[in-house]
């Protein structure tokens, strides 16, 4: 299962693959039985089959993956134990996550993914100040993407009332976007966890934002939308919720802020108005 494992892993470092790459491959050989024997393959099917190749020869990235250890980095196949059982469940699981801090967080029953507005309003910050004592006290691990705003906000407090979060970002590890939360990012490496389905040396592009959507909503038995625009990413997280019919809540905002359009939006088509913490409570039987 090592070798497998490792197998995997590297193939999964190689510019250009894709997931569904990965999926023909692993049905035409379960077992990636020799790498090799992928060329005819992915130089069909793969658009960056000269540097696929390359990197399926590359000594280098073998000798990256053997330091992950060292530099305290997981990188967890969807066969592992470790792998989180919600994720497993979404519309292409990542087939490798790497995880740098706390993995039992991975396995708390109680995950809350909040989210909103990269533009935070004073009103964002003071409901977050007001859910979260009661959200932490019942043992719930924020999950958010470490973006500026709402999410930096809901990491943040949920440290402060000692709680636990994890951080969810686009690109790797080496490579960590926005610069404005880079800090909070690595000292929850330490103290908390983040993970991305990137390799550690990553870097973050535009497409990567709205995919890492629903690993944040994956993870998780529910979505908090805190505030959001009509065409907003945090509506994209909360969409995916809702495609693998995980709970979404919304807090209800002035009819007059561009800042509540997309959360009131959301309450108008089903999804759970929050005035106060047990409008969360009573959704989950844990």
């Amino acid at each position: 299962m090592d070798n497998f494992r490792n197998r995997l892993i590297h193939l999964h470092h190689c510019r250009g693959i894709s997931w569904k790459n990965i999926y023909h491959i692993l049905k035409q050989d379960p077992q990636l039985t020799s790498l090799s024997n992928l060329f005819p393959y992915l130089k069909e099917h793969s658009p960056g089959y000269p540097e696929c190749l390359s990197d399926l020869n590359s000594h280098t990235i073998h000798e990256q993956i053997r330091q992950y250890p060292s530099n305290q980095i997981h990188a967890i196949t969807i066969f592992d134990e470790e792998y989180p059982a919600l994720l497993k469940e979404i519309y292409q699981p990542p087939w490798v996550i790497y995880a740098k801090g706390d993995l039992s967080l991975l396995h708390s029953p109680r995950k809350l993914a909040v989210v909103g507005s990269r533009e935070s309003t004073a009103y964002g910050e003071r409901a977050i100040k007001y859910l979260f004592p009661k959200l932490i006290e019942k043992d719930y691990v924020i999950v958010s993407g470490l973006a500026k705003g709402i999410d930096a906000l809901a990491h943040r407090y949920a440290i402060e009332n000692n709680g636990r979060t994890i951080g969810v970002i686009a690109g790797g590890f080496y490579h960590l976007y926005p610069k404005e939360t880079a800090k909070m990012a690595i000292e929850m490496m330490r103290t908390q966890l983040v993970i991305s389905e990137y390799p550690p040396d990553t870097r973050p592009t535009r497409w990567q934002f709205p995919q890492r959507n629903r690993i944040i909503s994956g993870l998780t038995s529910g979505t908090l939308v805190i505030e959001a625009k009509k065409k907003s990413g945090s509506l994209i997280t909360a969409n995916y919720a809702l495609n693998e019919g995980r709970e979404v809540f919304a807090l209800p905002g002035s009819i007059f802020s561009i800042y509540s359009l997309g959360t009131n939006e959301l309450i108008q088509q089903g999804a759970k108005m929050v005035i106060n913490p047990e409008d969360i409570f009573e959704e989950f039987s844990f």
